[in-house]
């Protein structure tokens, strides 16, 4: 099975639409798509910068914004199956669906490591992708790759700053694809000519 993460800033993507047609159905039985937060989480962030509220609430808040855009997925294409946890997940994807994270267990009541603006959906998707013992993460951006290295991404704010650091014990490729790549990952689904993997 696969992990594609589709960034929050694809919301405000056009192209948003097609590709959760293509993972709905080619994807269908081997993807599962983590949803990032977007402009939801940026406003969680706006919030606390005025309210100087603590980090353990502002992660809360993000992935609920993650959550948010989970339903917003499945409002556009109604076939994506929501899953809470893994176990649901991989049920999803034994029936032959499209499974489509809505993060509610990422929530916390304690703080630990991972609850700061350090760790976004980014991160998030690829430990989900480690649970699973996934064959391949996507990660879809709006902005290019451009052949950067994960390492590169990561200092140029693409990715969120553990990434690079996280995926160095991955046993699968990465690849990190923008949102105009839709051609690229339809390829990748069907085993045709596939964009590299991206680098440390």
């Amino acid at each position: 099975m696969w992990v594609v993460k589709l960034g929050g800033s694809l919301t405000a993507d056009a192209d948003l639409p097609r590709w959760l047609e293509l993972l709905t159905h080619l994807g269908s039985g081997r993807v599962a798509i983590v949803p990032g937060g977007g402009t939801l989480a940026d406003e969680v962030r706006r919030l606390q910068g005025t309210w100087q509220f603590d980090d353990l609430a502002a992660h809360n808040m993000a992935v609920l914004a993650m959550a948010q855009t989970a339903y917003l997925m499945q409002a556009l294409q109604s076939a994506l199956y929501l899953a809470t946890d893994e176990p649901l997940i991989t049920s999803a994807l034994r029936r032959g669906k499209t499974a489509l994270w809505c993060p509610l267990n990422q929530l916390r009541s304690a703080a630990d490591a991972t609850t700061n603006w350090s760790y976004t959906s980014d991160s998030l998707a690829l430990q989900l992708a480690e649970r699973l013992n996934a064959e391949r993460l996507v990660v879809v951006k709006r902005v290019p790759a451009g052949g950067r290295s994960l390492a590169q991404l990561c200092q140029d704010g693409v990715l969120d700053a553990p990434f690079a650091n996280l995926a160095q014990r991955a046993s699968f490729p990465i690849h990190v694809l923008a949102s105009h790549q839709c051609d690229d990952m339809r390829n990748l689904l069907l085993g045709q000519r596939t964009p590299p993997a991206s680098g440390q």
